[in-house]
């Protein structure tokens, strides 16, 4: 009788083809892994709960285009000044020309630069709207920025309207140097123009609110209001542990410490924040300035 010695390497090839089949391929861009709490949770769902971790509710970073669906009644934004750019006064180049820079984030963000503004209604109460967009060039303020919420103020003036600020930036524009600085005085001078008016200033801390943006406008508000676990402050803490040779507390710099500190006014959850706005221009403005 005679055995048949069975082919070994096609039952290892069998074997692997098996394996191979049973391996489920999952399609890039569907789980997003959070930045707090690190867990990966499925994107719509995220989606579904307006960029906010279900887990830990950290509240992700959005652009300026979902924050205006967010805050502003539905059609009622008006972009103002939306040709304004920005030139190079300085001629920088870091590893790249600042121009060619200007291009990348113009195309990678579909914005002109890192802040937008204009008319809008909330809850068909008027408002001047101005949001920054962490997304262009780390939402840092050049003289544009400084322009256009300079302009907001002025806008919110005329109207006699409250004025709604969305704060979330690294600071000053670097490239664009004291050309950049000189943005926190303009812009401060213009909205305390508002305050002599007894117009309502709103503003909402969104992570990160840094530099510059911090030291002016960010905290000049009637109402300093913050996402929850933002991140706020003006120079990193890493540069503060080593200038005042101390370790910080735990979640400095945090939203929730802020307010523990009377930094900040109030922490809103970004699903009550249109609501909250409301409410607030009710109290402090319940007839507009220009009807009465």
């Amino acid at each position: 009788m005679k055995f048949q010695i069975p082919d070994i390497m096609a039952w290892f090839k069998k074997t692997k083809e098996i394996k191979a089949e049973k391996k489920v391929k999952i399609p890039e861009g569907l789980w997003v892994k959070c930045d707090s709490c690190k867990e990966i949770i499925y994107k719509k769902e995220i989606e579904k709960n307006l960029q906010v971790c279900p887990k830990c509710n950290y509240h992700f970073r959005i652009s300026a285009s979902e924050r205006i669906k967010l805050i502003a009644d539905e059609g009622s934004f008006v972009e103002m000044d939306a040709d304004l750019s920005t030139t190079d006064p300085l001629d920088f180049k870091d590893t790249i020309p600042y121009k060619d820079r200007l291009e990348e984030n113009k195309k990678k963000t579909g914005l002109k630069e890192a802040a937008i503004y204009g008319n809008a209604t909330i809850n068909q109460r008027p408002v001047v709207l101005a949001i920054m967009d962490f997304s262009f060039m780390g939402g840092s303020m050049g003289s544009v920025v400084g322009e256009k919420i300079s302009r907001a103020a002025e806008r919110a003036l005329e109207d006699k309207i409250p004025l709604i600020v969305v704060s979330s930036s690294g600071g000053a524009r670097m490239q664009e140097g004291m050309f950049s600085l000189m943005q926190m005085a303009k812009v401060s001078a213009a909205i305390s123009k508002l305050k002599e008016s007894g117009i309502l200033y709103i503003t909402i801390l969104a992570d990160p609110t840094f530099g510059g943006v911090t030291a002016s406008f960010a905290m000049l508000g009637d109402i300093i209001i913050a996402e929850p676990k933002s991140l706020i402050g003006f120079a990193g803490p890493r540069v503060i542990e080593q200038t005042i040779k101390q370790q910080l507390p735990e979640n400095f710099q945090r939203a929730e410490f802020l307010l523990e500190h009377g930094m900040i006014d109030i922490v809103v959850e970004r699903k009550e924040l249109k609501n909250t706005i409301y409410k607030l221009i009710e109290h402090f403005m319940p007839q507009p300035l220009n009807e009465g």
